[in-house]
């Protein structure tokens, strides 16, 4: 990708530069032809001023001064060989009266039929080309009389040459800034690919199993610092999930495997004895099939203990605490009059909390069941509702039963842990899903022991606005 992203911004780069260096070379390309024109233009009419003295006859003399045509002759060939073009000097006839640098031209040559040497003496300067040769040629004038022409010449090559050493220049600054472009694209693209693929190996070793990897979300660009962020949140979450999954299939096969094997040893018992012993092997197979109602409550447990374990906090919705309380206390009131024990219900206000739907019903029916299982004949369980100003809403579930010791409380939570003294045959997993139910809620779970005997079974639950 890094090379992907290199080739995209040096191509981009270079259509840049292609867009505004190529116009501009062609443009200072033709800047420096015409200037150089120019200079040759102006080293004619220089050379057509010295010229004028040779071409043009003293006063009262019939022929030019041999002096003059000698001095002008050594003029032409000390501008030749100091600037390099070829001259050529005609007389008003066309007649080449001194020459150097020009080839195929001798002095005494007619070039009166040559174009540019017509025009010039018409009276107008004119550019010509022979070839590779490219010609400028003025008039030599005194006063409003063309007394001959001065023509310059120099080779195509060179005037293309001298172009190409001005334009070259702005080619190498292309060239520079591209490299500057590639490095800066190189530094670019690893800032982006260097993150990501650090993030990929880490998806790697979380595909391999690996859930402790984590990404770094300290470096690279902000975009990429949140998807890392986002990928250990999503990493942690798996983790959690799937750390769960493996704690509620090893907790099922653990409490699973007794009542299983309690179960086929009842059920082969009372199969060898059912030709012998009637009346025994019956009371075998009611034994098992009270066996076969503990193992129902505990799958029941185990499966609700799989919700709670995957119950996601954005189900959080406002609830009737009061209702919700009201409702539970009347359907758990007849099993207690059974157990001749009474359940008040002390709402001290209307209360509304946040919690996940059906959440609050299933720890007051745990909190009910347990603490009408243990309360003493002729005793009353209270449900209070506790909504202090400003604070939390809190439901306590109170008995008058023996209670737990500190070992006790500290350990009341975890799965399938029962009270050794305990009367009554629970799974062990009703207050392990309390406690899950109230932290998916955003709340928390607790027992304490209740002054004058007892236990204090609460749930706190965030207040609804």
């Amino acid at each position: 990708m890094r090379w992907r992203l290199l080739a995209a911004f040096c191509g981009v780069m270079v259509v840049m530069l292609a867009a505004q260096d190529l116009p501009l070379v062609s443009h200072l390309r033709r800047v420096e032809v015409d200037r150089q024109l120019a200079e040759l233009e102006r080293d004619a009419f220089l050379l057509a001023g010295q010229a004028a003295s040779a071409l043009s006859p003293p006063a009262g003399a019939d022929s030019q001064d041999a002096d003059a045509e000698v001095a002008l002759a050594d003029t032409v060939v000390s501008y030749a060989e100091r600037q390099g073009p070829g001259v050529v000097v005609t007389n008003a006839g066309g007649s080449v009266v001194a020459t150097t640098g020009v080839p195929g031209v001798e002095v005494g040559d007619d070039l009166a039929t040559r174009p540019e040497v017509a025009t010039a003496l018409g009276g107008s300067p004119a550019t010509g080309r022979d070839g590779d040769v490219v010609s400028i040629a003025v008039p030599v004038q005194v006063g409003a009389t063309t007394v001959g022409t001065v023509m310059v010449s120099t080779d195509d090559s060179e005037i293309d040459a001298r172009a190409s050493r001005r334009t070259r220049g702005l080619i190498v600054v292309a060239g520079i800034s591209l490299v500057a472009a590639a490095v800066a694209a190189l530094f670019m693209a690893s800032s982006v690919t260097g993150p990501l693929r650090k993030l990929r190996h880490s998806t790697e070793r979380v595909a391999g199993g690996d859930f402790n990897e984590r990404a770094d979300d300290s470096q690279g660009a902000p975009e990429l610092r949140a998807l890392a962020s986002s990928f250990n949140t999503m990493t942690g979450r798996l983790a959690g999930l799937v750390d769960q999954q493996r704690r509620f299939a090893g907790d099922a096969s653990h409490q699973l495997r007794t009542p299983l094997t309690a179960l086929r040893l009842q059920l082969e018992r009372a199969t060898a004895l059912v030709d012998d012993n009637p009346a025994e092997a019956a009371q075998i197979l009611g034994d098992a099939d009270r066996e076969i109602d503990r193992l129902q409550r505990l799958i029941d447990g185990l499966l609700t203990l799989a919700r709670a374990d995957t119950a996601v906090p954005t189900q959080r919705a406002p609830i009737d605490v009061s209702a919700v309380v009201a409702e539970r206390a009347a359907v758990w009131a007849p099993l207690a009059e059974e157990q001749e024990v009474g359940i008040e219900v002390v709402d001290r206000g209307e209360a509304t909390a946040l919690a996940v739907p059906g959440a609050l019903d299933q720890i007051l029916d745990n909190y009910l069941d347990n603490a009408i299982a243990v309360a003493p004949a002729s005793s009353t369980v209270e449900v209070v509702v506790d909504t202090p100003p400003g604070g939390p809403t809190r439901v306590h579930v109170l008995d008058r039963g023996p209670g737990l010791s500190d070992d006790q409380l500290a350990h009341a939570f975890d799965r399938f842990w029962r009270s050794p003294d305990a009367h009554h045959d629970g799974s062990g997993i009703g207050l392990a899903i309390v406690a899950l139910l109230a932290a998916s809620s955003g709340g928390t779970a607790s027992l304490d022991r209740r002054p004058g005997g007892g236990l204090d079974a609460s749930v706190t639950l965030r207040r609804s606005s």
